[in-house]
Formats: C-alpha cells, sequence, structure tokens
C-alpha cells in the first residue's frame, strides 16, 4: 500500500516532579531537605531511513506522544528523562503545520535528523530552596508540560526525472524497459494507481532515478482523474519527460496543451522545470514522422539533442532540451534517450 500523507498530533513528553523530601538518619542532626529534580520531557525527532518508502506507519494515527519525565526522588537523586520519540520517514517528506500550512521541516537526506519538539523541563527539588529564611521548604516545582503540535506529513518522492503522459501513453512500459522497477502493466488506462521510482543504470558509473505517476487528463488540475494527487511527486525533479503517444486518437498537439496546461495550473515553477519529449509508440503509428515533424512546425521547435543546446548562451527552458521518437516494444530511440536523459540531469545538477 502506498501512503503519501498522514495528519496526526504530536506531544513531546510533560517533565517529571521534583520530590520534597527530608534528610532524615540516625547520628545525623538536622539532616535538612534533599528532593532531587524531576526528569526532563523526551523530545521528538525527525528521522529520515532510505529503507522506509511509505506514511504506511501513519495510516490511522491520531496521537504520538514522547515519554513524560519521572518524579524526582530523596537523597537529591534526580528522575529518569522521558524516552525520546523517533519518528522515521522515507527521503522526500515535508512536515507542515495543519493549521497554517506552513512547511516546518523539509527531509531530503539519509540519516537526517531534526529536533522538532523539545520535552518538559522537570521541576527542582525542595533541596534548591533552602534559605536562611526558609530552612526547611516543604514546596518543589512541578515539571512544565511538553508541546503538542498537529502536523501533516506529505511525501514527495524524490527523482531526477518525472514522466508526465496521458494514461496508457507508454510510461510504465518505459520504466519498466530501461530501469529496475515493475509496474503493472495493461493496455487500458489508469493502470498505474500509485507513484513509482525506478534505478537507470547508463553506463557502469552514471545512471539517474527516473518517476512514473499516474497518468494526468484534462481538468487534473481541477481534481478530475488521479494525476493531481500524484503531481506533487514530480515537484522536486530536475527534469520531466513528456510523454506523447503517437498512436492515440488524441493528436500530438493536443496531448502537449493539455498536459502543459494541467502542469502550469498545479504549479507555475513545475511548468518552469527543464523539460524534454518523448514521442512513443513509434512502431504502432502510421506516418510517426509525420506527426513529429508537425508537433515540431506547430510549437517551433527543433529537433535538436539537449548537447546542442548546451553550446548556447544558457540554456532556454520554454522549449525543450531534446526531443526523441521511442519505442519500448523494438528499442528503437531508447539508448538515446537514456544518454539525452543522464546529459540533461547533469546539466541541472
Amino acid at each position: 500500500m502506498f501512503i503519501d500523507s498522514a495528519k496526526f498530533s504530536i506531544t513531546s513528553g510533560k517533565g517529571g516532579a521534583g520530590c520534597v523530601s527530608f534528610r532524615r538518619e540516625k547520628h545525623v542532626i538536622q539532616g535538612g531537605p534533599d528532593g532531587g529534580d524531576g526528569g526532563d520531557g523526551g523530545d521528538v525527532y525527525f528521522v529520515v531511513d532510505n529503507n522506509s518508502h511509505t506514511l504506511a506507519f501513519y495510516k490511522g494515527r491520531r496521537k504520538m506522544s514522547a515519554g513524560n519525565g519521572e518524579q524526582g526522588m530523596s537523597k537529591r537523586m534526580s528522575g529518569k528523562k522521558g524516552e525520546n520519540l523517533y519518528l522515521v520517514v522515507p527521503p522526500g517528506t515535508a512536515v507542515l503545520d495543519d493549521e497554517s500550512g506552513e512547511v516546518l521541516l523539509d527531509l531530503t537526506s539519509e540519516g537526517q535528523r531534526e529536533l522538532f519538539l523539545r520535552g518538559g523541563k522537570g521541576g527542582l527539588g525542595n533541596f534548591h530552596f533552602k534559605n536562611s529564611v526558609n530552612q526547611a521548604p516543604e514546596y518543589a516545582q512541578p515539571g512544565l508540560a511538553g508541546e503538542t503540535k498537529t502536523v501533516r506529513l506529505e511525501l514527495k518522492l524524490i527523482a531526477d526525472v518525472g514522466l508526465v503522459g496521458f494514461p496508457n501513453v507508454g510510461k510504465s512500459t518505459l520504466i519498466s524497459t530501461i530501469s529496475n522497477a515493475k509496474p503493472q502493466i495493461a493496455n487500458y488506462e489508469f493502470t498505474t494507481l500509485t507513484p513509482k521510482l525506478g534505478q537507470v543504470a547508463v553506463d557502469e558509473f552514471s545512471g539517474f532515478v527516473m518517476a512514473d505517476i499516474p497518468g494526468i487528463i484534462e481538468g487534473a488540475a481541477d481534481g478530475r482523474g488521479l494525476g493531481l494527487e500524484f503531481l506533487k511527486h514530480i515537484e522536486r525533479t530536475k527534469v520531466l519527460l513528456y510523454m506523447i503517444d503517437l498512436a492515440s486518437y488524441r493528436t500530438p498537439v493536443l496531448q502537449f496543451r493539455t498536459l502543459i496546461n494541467e502542469v502550469a495550473k498545479f504549479s507555475q515553477k513545475l511548468a518552469r522545470a527543464p523539460f524534454a519529449v518523448a514521442f512513443t509508440k513509434a512502431d504502432a503509428a502510421e506516418s510517426a514522422d509525420v506527426l513529429v515533424a508537425e508537433f515540431l512546425a506547430e510549437f517551433g521547435f527543433e529537433e535538436r539533442q539537449s548537447s546542442e543546446i548546451l553550446g548556447e548562451a544558457g540554456l532556454n527552458f520554454s522549449r525543450p532540451l531534446f526531443t526523441q521518437k521511442i519505442s519500448s516494444a523494438t528499442g528503437e530511440g531508447i539508448s538515446t534517450l537514456k544518454f539525452e536523459l543522464l546529459k540533461a540531469v547533469e546539466m541541472s545538477r
């Protein structure tokens, strides 16, 4: 099960109360107060772990708390500190304040550990309140309460290349062909119901991570289909790969216009991201070369590779880094696509 959001309340531990105690021992004259301090409450930490891939652990949870500090004891013995609460999350998790929507933490790096809520301080025992006026204080401090915050966790997958296209355009077939991902593949729309990550090995020393999300349809930014729910997973990608189906009843021009409009409605930042265009199912399309030529002419794109564009004065992201005609079934253009995507990713880094 893929869980990419969760909402719950977190509370750090309450500090333990200080102790009211007096030393009474045989042969000890005027022992005086000896109450110890209460232990501090447990802290709350967020920890990033690469072995965690979803937020499923937090599904159905309403409240999570760190341990309370123990009460102080006689003989000036302090209470034990409450146990810390460690919340383990996958890379790409954002912690948001549920009320304001403010991003409190952005957790992206393996091993990253962030203190989120500090536990309440333990109260002082009566030993601290002895003075010349009050030799036998019968007062100790109560522990301070911990902090409470209601948060919303949102998981945004971290990938180098994000696939964007209509349902059944060939995204899952492509990622299964060039990476180690094994998504469900079938000849009907919306076979991809959850995002998938795949590691693409270009050569012995180089590679990149590719993300496949459910297909986007017209109106996705307004809530239609599944694309809107998962568009956030390509917000962190360095390069977008728009996949255009040459064998579809929708023209390539219509597909591209719809996709860029839906992406722009969702996020202007994402719409300005570097992108490339792959024309899929070249083996199954009649007049594939004609369709590609019409597409390039319609948008004024030139069929040039990213390496050629690099030589110009800066990159212009209003046009694709490159365009490539491919067929996952026959392997046409796949090798070139991998190398061009690697170049694009390295440029963005």
